[in-house]
């Protein structure tokens, strides 16, 4: 696996940064520790969406918020949203039943060349255009492992 992309939906971020559950909490750190720059780009949707989310529910949050964005724009590519990856995320979120802002980080991704996108709000091992959502909470360790071996 060593040639596949990869990226992270928001609450693979967001659990990196919040303690409150310490499972959820070693696993995300211990994923984005192991991230290699050159096979993980970072969706500017993914960076928005956890600041987001942390300034209107978890503000005592926000400047460990403040620092992971900085530092992730600094050691991966940040890839924005284009207006090709929302008409496609239209197309699947009606086909498929994806809910819309989720097409469009899985439109960005595979724009983006990924094969897996780490999600813990989508279906586990549900592909779509050649790519893998993979919830990373429910991988076996050993799994984990290879993947970023």
């Amino acid at each position: 696996m060593a040639a596949e992309r990869y990226t992270f939906d928001t609450n693979i971020l967001f659990y990196s940064i919040d303690a409150g559950d310490a499972r959820k909490h070693s696993r995300a750190r211990r994923i984005i520790g192991l991230a290699d720059s050159r096979r993980v780009p970072i969706l500017l949707q993914t960076l928005g969406e956890l600041s987001n989310a942390v300034t209107k529910r978890h503000p005592a949050l926000l400047s460990q918020v403040e620092r992971l964005v900085h530092a992730a724009s600094a050691m991966f590519a940040v890839v924005p949203t284009e207006f090709d990856d929302i008409a496609e995320a239209l197309l699947v979120h009606g086909q498929h039943k994806l809910q819309f802002w989720d097409a469009v980080l899985w439109a960005t991704a595979r724009r983006a060349g990924c094969t897996t996108l780490f999600s813990e709000d989508m279906q586990d091992g549900r592909s779509l255009g050649g790519v893998t959502i993979r919830n990373p909470f429910l991988m076996p360790q050993a799994e984990l492992d290879t993947f970023f071996a």
